[in-house]
Formats: C-alpha cells, structure tokens, sequence
C-alpha cells in the first residue's frame, strides 16, 4: 500500500489545478453478483465483481502497469466455501505524460469462483462478502477506494435466471482465452523478444503484449509483432531492471480479444535463420523420409514402383542409363512435393487452415484422381498399352521424371505411419524449414527406385525379363482398382450420390476410350491413342461439373457440437469423439493436421460407427465455455471419447496419434 499512497500524493504534481475528489465518494462503483442464487452442495459458482467508472475515471488492470495497481480482494466465506483468483478481462492502454497504464475505462467484470463443500442440505444460508482494495484515477489525478460488497447464497439446485446468464455471457466472453501451446521469451541486450503459438490463418489487429508482472517489458514502448509461419514473434524493448525468468500475460489480437498464455525462456530462430531448431527440423525430415517409404507398399504407389523398377530390368546393366533414369524419377517424385508443400503454405499464409492432401477436400479433384487410377489400371490390366513419349529419348530420363511426379501426386490419398508427425511439423516451422521436409516425403517415395539405380548388385537381383511380367502387372492392376473404388467412395463421401455417380459415369466413358484405343494398338493402326484421348476430355469436363459445396454444408451442419446432439448420440448407444478447437490453437490444428483429419483414422471411424462433433470455440463461444469448464479445462483443445453406457466421457491427452484415434470404438 505504500506504493499506492505514494502515487496518490504525486498525482497532483502531474496537474496542480486538478479538484480534489469529494470526501468519501466513490468513482468507481461495483456490484457482487452471483450467477446463481441458488448452487448446489459440491458444486462452483461463478460471481461478478461488477464495476463501472465514473466518467473520466479508470480503473486498473492486474498489472496497473507504469503507475496503476490491482484490486485486492479480502473475502469473508463460510466454513468450507472457498475463493478463487480473480480473473480479469482484457485491458486497454492509457498513455499519460510517457507512462502507459493498463486500465478499463468502460464498464468491466472482474469474475471468480466459489467452490461449494459437499454434503450441505437444501436451504442452507451461505453469507459471503468481500472487501475491495483498489485503486481509482483520471488523466490528472489518482484516488484509493475501498467498498464492502455482500451477496446471500442459499444451496438449492443450481439454477441460473435466463437474464442472468446472458449478463455472465458477456462478461466471459471479455476475458482472454487460454492458449493452449506455450511462448518463448529471449532477452538479447536491451530487447525481449517473445514467440507465442498462433496460426497464420489468424487475423491480429493492433496487437499488444500486457505481461502479468512488471520488471520484463518497458511498458510505454512501442510493441513490433512480425509473423513467422505459425509464430508470432513480438519485439518489445526490455525493461531498465529486468528479471529474468518465465513470463505469462496476454496478448491482444484486437475488438477486446485477447489471448492468455505462459512464456518460458529459450532460443527463438530468426526467420532466414532456422540453425537453432535444427534438432526439430532434423526429426521432421527424418520423420518424412521414413513416411515416404513406407508410402512405397501403399497399393497406390507399389505397381508404379514395382514396374519402373522391372523397367530397368529391361535395360541391361548399362549403368549410366539406371543412374539417369533413377534421378530423373527423383526429380519428378521431389518437385511434386515441393510444390503441393509451396501451395499448402501459400493457403495458410492467405487465412486457410489447409493440412496435406489439402487438394483431395475438393471433389472435383478425386474425380481426376478417380480417372488417372482407373487409367493406370486398366493399362496394367492390359487393356491398352501407353505409348513412349517421343520427347523420352533414348535414356528415357523425361519418361522416368513423368512417372515420379504421377507417383508422388497418386500417393496424394494415402498416407502412413510417420507422415502425420512430420507433416504436422512442417506447419509450424517457418516456410524453407516446411519445404525441406515435403522434400524429405519426396525422397523417402523414390528412394527405393533411387537405390536400384545406384547400386549395381540390387538390380542384378532384379529377375530377368520374361512373360511373367506379363502376369505380375495383371496382378497388380488389382491394387489400382481397389485404389480407384476408395477414391469412389471418398468422392461420394464429398459431393454425395449425384457427385459419385458423375465421377462413375466419366470413368465408364474414359474406359470406353481406352479399350477403343486398345483394339485399334491390337490391329495396328496408326493413331490408336485418338479416342482414348478424346474420351477422356470429355470425362475430365464431366468430373469438374462436380459440386463441392453440398457435402461441405452437410458435413459442416452434421458434427457441430451441441449438447443436444451429443446426449442424441448417447441415447443411441453410439460411441461420440467430441473434440473442442479454435482457430487460434496452434496446438488444436497440429493435432487436427496429424492425426484427427487423417484418412486412416477417418476409415476407422467409419468402421466403428464413432460419430464425431467438432466444438468451435473461436469466438469463445460461452456455452461451449461452460462445457469446457465443466471438464476441468480452462481452454482448448479438449478431446473426449464418449464409450457405449460409460458414465462419464474418458479425456484424451492434448497430443494425439492416428493410431490412438484409430482404436477408439473398436
């Protein structure tokens, strides 16, 4: 309180001709109000400090900043009833004479909760009150007020007047939301820099840093934030005595939005320099190679490797010819990758929350999947032969980098073990890190080929050429067509019956063409590939007529969280995934690019019958607030597996796996 008396009697020489306050008035007069009158034994209840300055007045923020305190609290509570902390709603900044002050010119709610002893019989009186410390001022003058505040508590059911809850509505949606990744703060001289996990997909308006206890930033500075990928990095000078260790605050994004997180020390890597996070990157990488190659034995990638591979079989030993056809087939297979990574980052960077494959959530893009597959296998069945492009040349290096890149874009669908981590990574890592680890997906797909190409005695052990090759590609035009009928039924999953049906309807016709060219290469007339190529375009001009947008709405409409629905679900004895994100989570859409928005675990849904509802807490929604609340969380993510007849839901960690999500309801 010394402090507080000090500022008071330097108040009047920032303004010598400012009145001085009435004798015993209050400038800033609050209300206690309890969400219920009425709570249950054993339960929490939420009051509001209610406060509204007086015109011209102020009041402060938990850090008051360069020349403001908080408010102390001092409760008296029945036996057993307990206060928590006071939360606070996102303050606004006041500059006077070159001193920055975190206030609340405006009404404001300062909200904390009562935590209820069970075992309390109906009708039992709960008296409560507080004493309020606080500190109260104008641009020119600064004033010590205190107000005892009491409100009567009697246990019942817990209800909540309608008119009541949407007044505690507004003032939770004024508070900042919890981030659910945590910050890194560097000090390099007379600067703090400080990272905090946000999307790119996330607008931030005048943003502003207020820390929760002085001695870290200079508070009247000016703030610099710069986006780095999925970071924001701000650039604050620091302050005149600064102490070092952790730091939490919040950050403001603009309209009264802010973000709550915790900062702990640590490096931060420039922009053009990702040298300190080599360690992370390194495993990223790593992580796609491996996925990579695994994607080999996908059978939407095996027949394309296994017949390039018998391909060299054919060529003799000549070893100049594998090792160029070899890294010909690399450079097609890498420069697909690299350039589906350049688009996906582009999308994120322009305000889409995009993850890999981001491509395949337009169905008009599995319709020319769905016509590519079906014409891979129909040629590996032998219903057609395709002809050697003439710009192939002898070496057939243009041909070999053709089949990379149709390997690379086919394996779009698939994916494996590895790939969900390392691409999940590479959203958060600024944009040449990103691009490495598409490339190391890239490599780990054409590494097998690349093997044989460069080391002699793997293609000695190559069979020789021989009619069997004949068979072992009519066998494996079955992986093709499986692939093709999983693409079918993607595509039916997007745009609906109509939609699969058009996509059905272009692969017959594209069919018709090939097995017209086929018969025309049999009787060996000139030309042959003319109706397959006709054909063809006419399927591609049906597939782009395919509407997107029904099924997205559908989708959309069908998995947004109520708990209407959810108790809907139960009652029919289904299991329910319900999961809780914001566009502001980083942490939310790593776990939804790796493994929630996976196809392996989207299949495995679809197998267990396990519905899925999406709680979208962007815009901090309160009702979902109150749920989440209710699970003991104070923010997202929140991830919840409701079992057949279980009781309660059962609380997945807050990092995921394919492979975790893959065994719920099984």
């Amino acid at each position: 309180m010394t402090a507080l008396f000090m500022m008071v009697a330097a108040a009047p020489v920032m303004a010598d001709s400012a009145p001085p306050p009435a004798p015993g008035a209050i400038h800033l007069p609050m209300r206690l109000v309890p969400e219920s009158a009425a709570p249950r034994a054993g339960s929490t209840v939420t009051l509001a400090i209610a406060a509204t300055p007086d015109k011209g007045w102020h009041g402060y923020w938990k850090n008051g900043g360069d020349a403001g305190l908080p408010t102390e609290a001092h409760w008296t509570l029945p036996t057993g009833v307990t206060a928590g902390g006071l939360r606070y709603p996102v303050p606004g900044q006041l500059k006077i004479a070159g001193l920055m002050n975190y206030v609340y010119e405006r009404p404001f709610a300062l909200l904390v909760d009562l935590s209820v002893p069970a075992g309390l019989t109906a009708g039992t009186a709960l008296p409560v009150s507080v004493k309020l410390d606080y500190l109260v001022c104008t641009d020119t003058i600064c004033v010590p007020e205190s107000q005892t505040l009491s409100t009567r508590l009697t246990i019942g059911d817990g209800a909540i007047d309608p008119s009541v809850r949407a007044e505690f509505d507004r003032w939770r949606a004024a508070l900042p939301k919890p981030l659910g990744g945590e910050g890194v703060i560097e000090t390099r001289g007379k600067t703090v820099r400080i990272a905090v996990p946000l999307p790119a997909a996330v607008a931030v308006k005048d943003a502003y840093f207020f820390p929760d206890r002085s001695g870290i930033i200079d508070h009247a500075a000016d703030q610099a934030l710069a986006r780095q990928g999925d970071q924001a990095i701000l650039t604050i000078p620091a302050a005149a005595v600064p102490t070092p260790g952790p730091v939490s605050g919040v950050l403001s994004i603009g309209e009264g939005k802010g973000l709550a997180f915790t900062a702990k020390p640590g490096a931060i890597a420039d922009a053009a320099d990702t040298s300190k996070g080599f360690g992370a990157i390194a495993l990223a990488f790593l992580g796609a190679v491996l996925g990579g190659l695994l994607l080999n034995i996908m059978p939407c990638v095996f027949p394309i490797l296994s017949l390039k591979a018998l391909s060299l079989a054919r060529g003799g030993g000549d070893e100049r010819h594998a090792r160029t056809e070899a890294l010909a087939y690399t450079a097609g297979v890498v420069l697909v990758c690299v350039g589906l990574g350049v688009i996906l980052l582009a999308l994120r960077a322009g305000g889409q929350s995009a993850g890999w494959a981001f491509q395949l959530q337009d169905p008009r893009v599995i319709g020319v999947l769905l016509l590519l597959v079906a014409g891979i296998a129909f040629n590996l069945a032998g219903l057609f032969e395709l002809p050697t492009p003439a710009f192939a040349g002898r070496s057939g290096a243009m041909g070999s980098f053709a089949t990379g890149a149709l390997a690379a874009f086919v394996a779009t669908p698939c994916s494996g073990p590895f790939m969900a981590g390392a691409l999940g990574a590479a959203l958060v890592l600024p944009a040449a890190a990103a691009l490495a680890v598409f490339a190391g997906l890239g490599i780990g797909i054409a590494l097998p080929f690349l093997a044989i190409g460069f080391i002699p005695a793997l293609r000695r052990r190559l069979p020789k050429p021989g009619m069997w090759m004949v068979r072992l590609r009519h066998i494996l035009s079955v992986p093709m067509f499986l692939t093709a009928l999983a693409l079918a039924w993607i595509l039916g999953q997007e745009a609906g019956v109509t939609g699969m049906t058009l996509g059905l309807a272009a692969t017959l016709l594209a069919s018709l063409g090939f097995w017209w060219t086929g018969l025309r290469q049999h009787g060996g007339k000139g030309r042959a590939f003319w109706p397959a190529l006709v054909m063809l375009v006419l399927a591609v001009a049906i597939v782009v007529t395919v509407k997107p947008a029904a099924a997205v709405a559908k989708s959309a409409a069908d998995t947004a969280f109520t708990e209407a629905k959810l108790d809907s679900l139960r009652k029919e004895g289904r299991p329910v995934f319900a999961y809780f994100t914001a566009d502001w989570c980083l942490s939310c859409k790593v776990n939804e690019a790796a493994a929630i928005e996976r196809s392996s675990v989207r299949d495995a849904f679809a197998r267990n019958k396990v519905a899925v509802l999406v709680g979208d807490w962007t815009d901090g929604d309160p009702v979902l607030g109150r749920f989440i609340e209710r699970h003991n969380r104070a923010g997202v993510p929140l991830y919840l597996y409701y079992a057949p007849g279980a009781k309660e839901p059962q609380v997945l960690p807050q990092v995921l796996t394919p492979s975790m999500l893959e065994k719920l309801g099984a």
